[in-house]
């Protein structure tokens, strides 16, 4: 059976983003979906790499003045990019964001305790996108590079080399992640089947 708001989404998504990215309002807050596929958040300008490539200063250029984006918010998208890469758009989130404002990074998370978890999620793993995976990160080494590139960390959602969960609250107002431990429906039942490694990193004010 055909999904009809997929067929319209892939007709229309970037004619779309290119309005938005083109048509946008500085008086309200400027908050941006970095490789948003199929997801629609009233609000957010949503962007794809066809509209918007992150490690392209000239794309953010096109789009954007420096310090001028209150919110970043990107759901498994590093983990595609390789280190070099993931280093350079972290520099670049970090440029175009006002002081005060956050990118919110969700990835998958390479001290989840589950073995048949970290099977589908590393770099060549069995599960769907994994071929392109490039890097599996962990809460220490995700921090690592946030923190040189600028940013201030608050882990919202992991687990440490014990494989202790841990979780801070946080708002879906600031940037909704469905792969997290309360909104993905494989954790029901309290089971933390899927989870990701959910950082706000934030520059300073």
């Amino acid at each position: 059976m055909f999904n009809i708001k997929k067929i319209l989404a892939v007709l229309f998504r970037k004619p779309i983003s290119l309005y938005q990215l083109n048509s946008y309002s500085t008086q309200k807050p400027v908050k941006v979906i970095i490789g948003s596929g199929y997801t629609h958040y009233k609000g957010w300008i949503h962007t794809d790499i066809d509209t918007f490539n992150i490690l392209k200063k000239d794309n953010w250029d096109k789009y954007f003045k420096e310090n001028s984006i209150d919110r970043l918010l990107a759901e498994h998208v590093w983990e595609h990019l390789t280190a070099q890469e993931a280093q350079l758009a972290f520099w670049l989130c970090f440029t175009y964001l006002k002081p005060g404002g956050a990118l919110r990074i969700a990835i998958p998370d390479g001290f989840h305790p589950d073995p048949e978890y970290i099977e589908r999620v590393k770099p060549g793993g069995t599960g769907d996108g994994a071929d392109d995976h490039k890097v599996l990160y962990n809460y220490r080494l995700l921090s690592e590079w946030l923190k040189s590139a600028g940013f201030e960390i608050k882990l919202l959602e992991y687990f440490d080399e014990d494989g202790r969960f841990h979780q801070q609250p946080w708002s879906s107002g600031d940037g909704y992640i469905n792969r997290s431990a309360e909104n993905d429906s494989r954790n029901a039942g309290g089971k933390l089947v899927y989870t990701s490694l959910l950082v706000d990193a934030v520059k300073p004010s």
